[in-house]
């Protein structure tokens, strides 16, 4: 149990059409030895619980009604520190270099939807392609929480800004055998 918890309400940039990821990290870096961190959203951020678990945080969730979710992150009794060997990939999630990928075979636009359905279609189509294959996604925000699926599943991803809120993304599916 922690000595005390930092709320963080993510429902208004999400009702925006904003990305909460940058301001979830921050609070989290912010946090005092032995705090946790409540947060509230609109809707149950699953990605985002194996993101805190690599930063040594547990979570409970509960859903408020009406869509919204209450989520409280505790930190485990050891935080478990990050790979000496990371690469810089996966230190900057997204940035992959797509230099020799083949063009895309696919193209998802999936512009003008709330989370979590941008990534809940992006992964249901990759499942459906072939090793090497190159999904192409078209999103309003930075799909930030979609990159650590990715790379969990061995999937690599490039993201390209074209617009004040318009982004591309390629997504090479996984070869057999490297997924972590």
């Amino acid at each position: 149990m922690t000595d005390s918890l930092v709320t963080l309400d993510v429902r208004p940039i999400l009702q925006a059409g904003g990305e909460p990821f940058p301001e979830i990290m921050q609070a989290i870096a912010k946090l005092e030895s032995g705090q946790g961190l409540r947060l509230l959203a609109t809707f149950k951020p699953e990605p985002l619980f194996s993101v805190m678990k690599k930063k040594g945080f547990a979570h409970c969730e509960k859903e408020l009604g009406g869509g919204d979710w209450e989520i409280i992150f505790n930190p485990e009794s050891a935080t478990i520190a990050a790979a000496p060997e990371q690469s810089a990939a996966a230190a900057r999630p997204g940035h992959d270099d797509a230099s020799g990928w083949a063009a895309p075979s696919r193209s998802l636009d999936n512009r003008g939807m709330m989370p979590p359905e941008p990534m809940v279609i992006t992964l249901e189509a990759i499942e459906n392609m072939a090793p090497g294959e190159v999904l192409e996604g078209w999103y309003d925000r930075d799909p930030l929480l979609l990159y650590p699926e990715l790379q969990t599943r061995g999937h690599q991803a490039h993201c390209e800004k074209t617009g004040p809120s318009e982004y591309r993304v390629l997504i090479r599916c996984a070869q057999p055998g490297t997924a972590s």
